[in-house]
């Protein structure tokens, strides 16, 4: 990270850790409150739409009660009303036979015709649908009767098992005189079709002078208008339930507790006890075991593309063993959670950006205010690195950068009055020091110079090549010559030339200087390579200056290997404006406290030198705005970096 932020500018830097401190925190907050939120919103959905499925359930429930009841009330009503028919017509059948007992006591008719009469007029009395009148003695023996007249029906049982007829007997000899009994018992009469018993409801009395039992009996259902009434009261009841919708798509369905559905839009009647849901699960059996309680399954309907989890809230009617359930689609009542979760994070994203946008705006313009002095400040230190002593800092404000520019001024106010005293003061006595040097050299050096290389120019032109006194002909020759460059290099040093930049390929021109200096006889047994990068731009420089500074540095590496070794040289890009040339040899190196004297002029280590080389080099590179470094180890070797800038700048 901390490599990656100094790539770049301050600005830069500024906006990459303080737009950080400000959006984070941001995406923090707003990510915790929008997930507090949309939880909060889930839960309270989710809680009031289990109360609505409870609400519905509770309220089918009390529905169907109040039918109960009131139709409970009403049968109650009904069969009031039915015991005072019977009874009303028990009372009309038992004077009709006291009237013809009281003929038959009056002596207009015999016993037995008054009982024929009697008989006959029963008969004729219908009660509703399927009920009759009989009369019976008290013994069983039936006295008067639609279809078994003469029968003793005294150990007759009803459906369940009962033995109604004695029941009916005990209790009519026991009864008061004139006083209405009644008996109710299942009853199912063959003879009229029925498949299953019927409760059947009778009123009798006991008329004692003839030991007879009169009764008038009939069934409840058959009241007018009772079935009737009923299936209409239970379709409304039906249709109230169907209509009450569950959500969108959810509906409140009921069924008994054998999985037929009582009351569905689609499987009326049809029983799904065995039904399973997508995972397999047996969801109606459960809910007709357990009767009451919550159920959660995935179920997908015909026109459904996939399955929806469905959210069930089931109870127990217990007077008809019916469960009521209130189902609805779990994605339908999380529609509006969904819509605030779609809301909290617009909102979220329009804060976030709002509020990024501002951070950006304000810690770009916090970061232009600090960056323009300082970008101001490199130029100017730029400007005077370049030798351009008169620029200053502009300075405005009261602030560090403030201070710190005014004492940059006064410095560089100092630095321009010592550089021109430094500079008149070293020129002085460099001067005046290779004045007198130059002086003795020219004297002392120059004449016998000029007279040793006259006479072997003479000697060399008078023998051949053969010549056993050639070698050291051309040795004194070549020696001579080295002296006088000796006194070259002084006058070089003294003279200070400033270099003629020209666009140049460093490639090329080191590869011509590679090429001529491997030959030199201070290399002999040294191995010279190249490592050239393809993409350096042309490099503005003397090219006759960085000829001699090059072979000066390969000369001196091959002096560091006389028992020969490796010297590479090579190029490469140390920045976008800026080139490297590295010289590597595997010499004896250069041990540390001479490392901080070898560009001092006239220090040297050779035997035979002046000391001024490294020094000369030094100076070419620095009037190219350039930097020379060297890095050595002992035994190892030494490596040369030389730094040129690749744009031509102000000298």
């Amino acid at each position: 990270m901390y490599s990656f932020l100094n790539k770049f500018k301050l600005r830069g830097k500024l906006l990459a850790l303080v737009l950080p401190l400000v959006i984070i925190p941001i995406f923090v907050v707003a990510g915790v409150i929008g997930l507090i939120a949309n939880q909060q919103a889930y839960l309270g959905i989710t809680k009031t739409s289990k109360d609505d499925l409870q609400h519905l359930s509770a309220f089918c429930i009390d529905l169907l009660n109040s039918h109960y009841q009131q139709f409970q009330v009403y049968k109650q009503d009904k069969a009031q009303n039915l015991n005072n028919e019977l009874a009303t017509l028990t009372a009309l059948s038992y004077n009709l036979v006291a009237a013809e007992n009281h003929l038959y006591a009056q002596e207009k008719i015999d016993l037995k015709t008054a009982k024929n009469e009697a008989r006959l007029a029963l008969r004729k009395i219908n009660v509703g649908e399927s009920g009759y009148i009989y009369a019976m003695t008290s013994r069983g023996v039936l006295q008067a009767h639609i279809a078994r007249e003469g029968e003793n029906v005294f150990n007759e049982q009803d459906e369940n098992g009962r033995y109604f007829i004695r029941e009916m007997c005990a209790a009519a000899r026991a009864s008061k005189p004139g006083e209405t009994l009644f008996i109710t018992y299942p009853w199912r009469n063959a003879v009229l079709g029925d498949k299953k018993p019927r409760t059947k409801v009778v009123a009798y009395k006991y008329f004692r002078e003839w030991d007879w039992i009169i009764a008038s009996g009939s069934y409840p259902s058959e009241a007018i208008g009772d079935a009737a009434f009923e299936r209409q009261a239970f379709a409304k009841l039906k249709e109230s339930i169907r209509a009450k919708k569950v959500g969108t798509t959810g509906y409140i369905f009921c069924m008994d507790s054998k999985g037929t559905f009582t009351i569905h839009p689609d499987s009326e009647g049809k029983n799904r006890i065995n039904e399973k849901d997508l995972d397999g699960n047996s969801f109606i059996r459960e809910m007709c075991t357990n009767k009451s309680g919550w159920i959660r399954y995935p179920w997908k309907n015909s026109g459904d593309k996939a399955a929806r989890m469905k959210i069930v809230r089931y109870e127990y009617f217990e007077p008809w063993d019916w469960i009521v359930a209130a189902g609805s689609y779990e994605d339908e009542f999380y529609q509006e959670a969904n819509k605030i979760k779609t809301y909290i994070f617009l909102i979220m994203t329009l804060l976030i950006l709002v509020v990024g946008a501002a951070a950006t705006a304000l810690v770009v313009q916090v970061s232009r205010i600090i960056t323009s002095p300082i970008t101001h400040m490199m130029t100017v230190i730029k400007s005077i690195k370049r030798g351009n002593l008169d620029e200053r800092i502009t300075v405005s404000g009261e602030d560090e950068l403030a201070e710190m520019g005014s004492a940059f001024n006064r410095m560089t106010d100092i630095i321009q009055r010592n550089k021109a005293l430094e500079s008149n003061l070293a020129q002085q006595c460099k001067m005046a020091s290779l004045g007198v040097l130059s002086s003795g050299v020219a004297h002392e050096i120059n004449n016998p110079l000029g007279v040793i290389l006259g006479y072997a120019g003479y000697l060399e032109s008078k023998m051949g090549e053969d010549n056993p006194n050639y070698q050291y002909i051309h040795e004194i020759k070549r020696e001579s010559k080295r002296c006088k460059k000796i006194v070259q290099d002084l006058l070089s040093y003294a003279r200070t030339p400033r270099p003629t930049l020209e666009p140049t390929d460093l490639n090329s021109l080191l590869q011509q200087i590679v090429d001529f200096a491997a030959n030199h006889t201070d290399m002999r047994g040294v191995t010279v390579s190249t490592s050239f990068a393809n993409d350096l731009p042309l490099v503005e420089l003397d090219g006759d200056q960085m000829r001699q500074v090059a072979i000066n540095l390969i000369l001196n590496a091959g002096g560091a290997m006389p028992d020969g070794g490796n010297l590479t040289v090579s190029t490469e890009a140390a920045d976008s404006t800026h080139v490297n040339i590295l010289f590597s040899d595997s010499g004896a190196g250069i041990p540390a406290e001479s490392l901080e004297k070898i560009f001092e002029p006239f220090y040297t280590t050779k035997a035979s030198g002046t000391g001024l080389g490294l020094a000369i080099t030094r100076q070419i590179i620095e009037q190219h705005h350039g930097e020379i470094h060297i890095d050595s180890t002992v035994g190892s070797g030494t490596r040369v970096t030389v730094t040129l800038p690749t744009e031509r700048e102000e000298l």
